[in-house]
């Protein structure tokens, strides 16, 4: 080993270790940032009130955990709206099944043969949101209640207001049945929150960028999807 390579070491040394010392800070701070915004979304979304009594032209319902589609189907049935999109059903899956499904809509059955459509190309909450802006668009509706779970809502909506900005959400949060507890107890439902607070940042990042850049191209890109994707059953 040279000479100058011994006087270079400590040098290096010391380089690689502020290096070293630098990442764990940043790595410490945004740990510290993420723990104490999924703390904030949890405890929003746990103590968000259920239910709603207003009115639109629309309801959808986004399919996923219990009372979803029975809360929906609820509203329909009280003249809150003229119709209903059942959002993310099974490809295979039709009225028949969905009343099996959930009995507390069974009263409520002869609301399929008239007022209900249902979505079957939905296969997470993006594509909920484009198949729900071309069902509301192509019958004219302004004002949409949307009904998904409490944990659920703020991405549903950040979704919903990217694909339709000139429309009325009136939120129906449902609270789900793993929430009436403390969740912090409960480790399955401490991670569906912290998955979905994850992918609500993701949400709300895209938000944020996608109001940066340039509205033309992106309206064209959006309205030629809406085109394509629009497909009532």
């Amino acid at each position: 080993m040279t000479a100058g390579s011994e006087k270079r070491r400590p040098v290096a040394w010391r380089i690689a270790r502020a290096i070293v010392l630098r990442m764990t800070s940043l790595l410490t701070f945004f740990t510290v940032v993420l723990a104490a915004g999924f703390l904030l979304f949890a405890c929003w979304v746990s103590n968000m009130p259920a239910g709603s009594s207003g009115a639109a032209d629309g309801i959808v319902a986004l399919t996923g955990d219990e009372d979803r589609i029975a809360e929906a189907m609820h509203l329909l049935a009280r003249g809150k709206a003229s119709r209903l999109l059942i959002s993310g059903v099974y490809k295979r899956t039709g009225a028949t099944q969905i009343i099996s499904m959930n009995s507390p809509v069974r009263d409520e059955a002869w609301l399929f043969s008239c007022c209900i459509d249902l979505d079957k190309r939905s296969l997470n909450t993006e594509d909920n949101a484009f198949e729900t802006t071309a069902w509301a668009r192509k019958r004219g509706f302004r004002s949409l209640i949307v009904v998904t779970s409490t944990y659920h809502m703020p991405r549903t909506l950040i979704e919903l207001k990217q694909s339709m900005p000139e429309a009325c959400l009136v939120p129906y949060p449902v609270k789900s049945p793993r929430m009436e507890a403390e969740w912090w107890n409960d480790p399955k439902t401490t991670w569906v929150l912290f998955k979905e607070y994850l992918k609500f940042v993701t949400a709300s990042a895209r938000y944020a960028a996608n109001a940066l850049a340039p509205q033309s191209s992106s309206n064209q890109q959006q309205s030629s999807r809406w085109t394509v994707n629009a497909r009532m059953d």
